[in-house]
């Protein structure tokens, strides 16, 4: 994929529809169907977002291409590190603010907030040297 042919804002609103659509799809298919509250269909959401926030930046930043360089495992454990957090952040934050009496939108930011803290801390974690430069 050519990163110049659109500028960073269009490849993370491609990428974030995309991964959108596809949690939606999980939702519909497998999540509703197996009984899980509609009030935890955003985590799947979550999860995804928090991929493409993630690996847009490090794909399309020039300084961060060494990141590249690591083996197939690493970075699929990576993915698994950002995937795990993004779920358990933003599931813990619907478990610990649904009794509240927050409207469902102000949940549902409070999650994308907690799931994507959790899942970029955890992808820093195993990944402190693409950030030094900016330390």
């Amino acid at each position: 994929m050519d990163k110049e042919r659109f500028p960073r804002w269009g490849w993370l609103l491609i990428g974030l529809f995309g991964a959108t659509m596809v949690a939606n799809l999980v939702n519909i298919a497998v999540l509703g169907p197996a009984g899980l509250s509609e009030e935890y269909f955003v985590v799947t959401i979550i999860t995804g977002m928090s991929l493409v926030l993630i690996y847009t930046g490090v794909w399309y930043d020039d300084e961060r291409a060494q990141y590249w360089e690591h083996s197939t495992e690493r970075v699929f454990g990576d993915v698994v590190f950002v995937v795990i957090g993004a779920a358990v952040g933003s599931a813990l934050a619907i478990v610990a603010i649904s009794d509240i009496g927050l409207s469902r939108i102000v949940q549902d930011v409070i999650a994308m907030v907690a799931g994507f803290v959790l899942s970029w801390g955890l992808f820093w974690w195993r990944n402190p040297e693409l950030y030094r430069a900016e330390d």
